[in-house]
């Protein structure tokens, strides 16, 4: 199955580029949230977040605050941004190249993005700090892990 991201990249398919460097091609959303929509991706296909290497994810991150930067001070109506990374189909990633979005937001425009602490249940700070430990005790290993 051919990648939709990398025949952008390599100008086989069209797109509205913003930027364009030796690691990152920011490009339109073809499915904005709203007007301004930016997906920002790596040249180097890689599906997963934690796969990227260091310097991609923050490059990744810097051009993105760049182009924010950059929507606030045009014309396009934008109060606010929403910034997310879907990792892997279950977090709705739909194209399987690891990609961060810029989405410009602003006072009834109608759409929905985050999370809702009505559906959740308030942990413990026991079983918090629980999974906190969990988490620790593997973040070094994780480094030069491959998923």
């Amino acid at each position: 199955m051919t990648c939709i991201f990398c025949q952008i990249i390599k100008r086989e398919q069209p797109a509205s580029f913003i930027y364009e460097d030796d690691l990152v091609v920011a490009f339109l959303d073809v499915y904005p949230i709203n007007e301004g929509h930016v997906l920002i991706t790596t040249k180097r296909h890689e599906e997963k977040f934690c796969n990227l290497t260091e310097n991609e994810v923050s490059h990744l991150f810097k051009v993105g605050q760049k182009i924010l930067k950059a929507i606030h001070v045009s014309d396009i109506k934008c109060e606010g941004a929403n910034l997310f990374l879907s990792d892997g189909p279950i977090a709705g990633q739909e194209v399987m190249h690891s990609h961060l979005h810029i989405a410009p937001r602003f006072e009834g425009d109608g759409h929905e993005v985050g999370f809702s602490h009505s559906d959740s249940e308030l942990y413990t700070r026991n079983h918090l700090d629980t999974i906190a430990n969990k988490i620790k005790k593997h973040i070094f290993c994780a480094v030069r892990a491959q998923y």
